[in-house]
């Protein structure tokens, strides 16, 4: 939906073909970052949003691997880099429905239920997606939105590498005594990080707070499998007080870690976005925010075509897509990827690395604040949609 908003923010005539039916209940939530909030503003969605994020004014990372050369708790705070909050945190339904009312709204949006999967045709110039129901459409350009089993992707011939992690995520939400004060909490462990997200308090003013805890595939079923109280008492001895008593914890959810990255985003007409592109394990809020940038970078190729009457489907403007989005993609995957294994290996120097690296980062401020841009933008310069500045005009184009 929000690469369908942004196409037709920079010219594009726009369908977007959706599969209807029952959806699970998505009880997760996503930290944006500022540049995808701006990304939100300026296609007319975060007005919808705004009183339903919590915002991040901190990240406190805590060390509980239980090794001798233990890593100091560092604190990451949104005034050191002159902002009011390094993220926001969304329910992934309120985010779902705030875009597909922007949809609705979007006169230059074509919307095409199917009940079941398209199938896909190339043609000279183009490529004709079939729904189940009968209905054809012919585009110059498709974005693959479709998730990490791609059936498009596949049609494209894009090849992927994909790494299975010996780990696993439960999820949940669940109400605190102790208020967060928008402070996120990252607890490393042996297994993998235990987060902890503020949401906006309750209507009676209670604090409220979403849980990715990340464990092996065994310990998360065991943690699954748990009867409400038990679990209870054990999340709040593993966040060591520091949320208070810990209470009204909604139905729990795993799901397994895996990371996929594929040998180029775009071939043959088709561009992939989100997890069509990649997948990363939940740590440092990266999976969507990844699939946001992608979705600025087309829009950022495809503006001057779409101006011009170029074709935004040629092998030169994929090729540029490609180009934008390899090195943020790629950069950021290893970072996750490096963290995650600091904590998961066993090996000495990965701890050893990851314990002096929390100290630097304690002691050297401009490094701190360097590695706290990183981690929101990454490497490459952010595109237009998603830039603060007074070349774009605010509010949706």
């Amino acid at each position: 939906m929000a690469a369908a908003l942004a196409m037709a923010a920079v010219g594009a005539d726009v369908a977007l073909v959706e599969r209807t039916g029952a959806a699970p209940v998505d009880l997760r939530t996503a930290a944006l970052f500022p540049a995808s909030v701006q990304l939100l503003r300026r296609l007319g969605v975060w007005q919808d949003l705004a009183a339903r994020a919590a915002p991040l004014t901190a990240i406190r990372v805590v060390d509980d691997t239980g090794w001798v050369l233990k890593a100091p708790q560092t604190m990451f705070w949104a005034h050191e880099l002159n902002q009011p909050a390094l993220a926001w945190n969304i329910p992934n339904a309120a985010l779902g429905q705030a875009l597909a009312a922007a949809v609705t709204r979007s006169s230059a949006i074509i919307h095409v239920a199917t009940a079941g999967p398209p199938s896909y045709r190339a043609l000279p110039g183009g490529v004709e997606i079939a729904t189940a129901e009968g209905h054809r459409l012919t585009a110059r350009l498709v974005v693959a939105a479709d998730g990490r089993m791609s059936p498009l992707r596949q049609f494209a011939g894009i090849a992927t590498h994909q790494t299975t992690h010996d780990q696993a995520a439960l999820v949940t939400t669940f109400q605190h005594s102790r208020p967060h004060r928008g402070v996120s909490n990252e607890i490393h462990r042996d297994a993998g990080p235990l987060t902890t997200v503020p949401m906006p308090p309750l209507s009676d003013g209670r604090d409220r707070s979403s849980l990715v805890w990340v464990e092996r595939p065994r310990e998360a079923a065991r943690l699954l499998a748990l009867g409400s109280e038990v679990f209870r008492v054990l999340l709040q001895t593993r966040l060591q007080g520091l949320l208070g008593r810990i209470d009204d914890i909604s139905p729990r959810m795993t799901f397994p870690l895996t990371t996929l990255e594929v040998n180029t985003f775009a071939r043959n007409r088709i561009a992939l976005i989100g997890e069509a592109a990649h997948v990363l394990p939940p740590i440092g809020a990266q999976g969507l925010n990844l699939g946001l940038r992608d979705v600025g970078d087309l829009a950022e190729v495809m503006r001057p075509l779409l101006d011009t009457g170029g074709d935004p489907g040629a092998t030169s403007a994929l090729d540029r897509y490609d180009r934008r989005r390899r090195l943020d993609a790629t950069s950021r995957g290893r970072a996750v990827d490096l963290l995650n294994s600091s904590l998961a290996s066993g090996a000495l120097p990965l701890q050893l690395a990851r314990g002096l690296g929390l100290h630097l980062l304690n002691r050297i401020g401009p490094l701190k604040r360097a590695v706290m841009r990183g981690g929101a933008n990454g490497l490459a310069p952010l595109p237009s949609l998603m830039r603060e500045d007074a070349s774009v005009p605010p509010g949706p184009l």
